[in-house]
């Protein structure tokens, strides 16, 4: 039996549900299982000497694992951060699948390059978010972390602006990348933005997977906002992470009934 496994602080059963229905559906000999580290260093050293092929990386572990790893594939060493491992022999080489996520679901969802954007978080996961709005043409992006050296750096980077709090800020886009209103969480009942800024908005956006319904969300919804929700993203990139492991690809049919499967926990 082939072992995948992810490494999170608040591991949620959406990748587990997700790759092993598929794993069934397609009547592969692997099992996936969740693990909150406490030692990551060990943990990634596990995966080598275990021989787990493969495992996902999470909050907020994306950028600290890049020093434990053997190589970079181009779409992690783009951005500087790691949401997958692959591990081939004992070789471990990193990839970004969140990336591809977030850039599949601005062009899903047809936002105009135009709009202003409030992307909240600095971490390796807005990174990836950055990376892909900049990609994608929008260059009225506002970069909000408390943190200034991640922020404005990551602001930087990317030809954006920064700034330290949300305020009394409005954009045609809204759009988390911090663990407000996560599940388990200390802001798990916070909105990330203000009710003013969701009703100024025209697309709300929050990269949080658990619950799928975050408050912000939820908010989103009530006011007849456009809404991609962190379960979308999470399904595109657990899609893409199930392909590089395994080198299936399952049918659409396949990756609704697994979506279903793992939205109905």
């Amino acid at each position: 039996m082939t072992l995948c496994i992810s490494l999170s602080a608040r591991p949620s059963n959406n990748g587990t549900r997700f790759h092993n229905f598929l794993y069934e559906e397609l009547g592969l000999n692997w099992i996936y299982k969740a693990f909150a580290p406490t030692d990551l260093a060990n943990a990634i050293a596990g995966v080598r000497g275990l021989g787990i092929r493969g495992c996902a990386v999470s909050m907020p572990y994306k950028e600290d694992v890049i020093a434990l790893v053997d190589q970079m594939d181009a779409s992690a060493s783009a951005i500087d951060s790691v949401n997958t491992i692959v591990n081939d022999s004992g070789v471990l080489t990193a990839y970004n699948t969140d990336y591809t996520a977030i850039a599949q679901l601005i062009e899903r969802n047809a936002i105009d390059p135009a709009s202003s954007v409030l992307v909240r978080g600095s971490g390796g996961m807005a990174k990836a978010t950055a990376a892909a709005f900049r990609d994608a043409g929008f260059t009225r992006v506002t970069i909000v972390a408390r943190n200034e050296e991640s922020g404005a750096s990551l602001a930087e980077l990317y030809g954006f602006g920064w700034q330290a709090e949300v305020g009394e800020s409005t954009a045609d886009v809204l759009v988390n990348v911090t663990p407000i209103g996560m599940a388990g969480g200390p802001e798990a009942d916070s909105l990330s933005f203000s009710e003013e800024a969701v009703t100024a908005a025209n697309v709300v956006f929050d990269v949080v997977a658990l619950p799928a319904e975050t408050p912000l969300v939820k908010a989103g919804r009530a006011a007849g906002k456009t809404v991609i929700s962190g379960a979308e993203v999470a399904t595109i990139q657990a899609l893409e992470q199930f392909v590089l492991y395994t080198g299936v690809t399952p049918t659409p049919e396949q990756v609704a009934a697994a979506e279903q499967f793992t939205r109905a926990q």
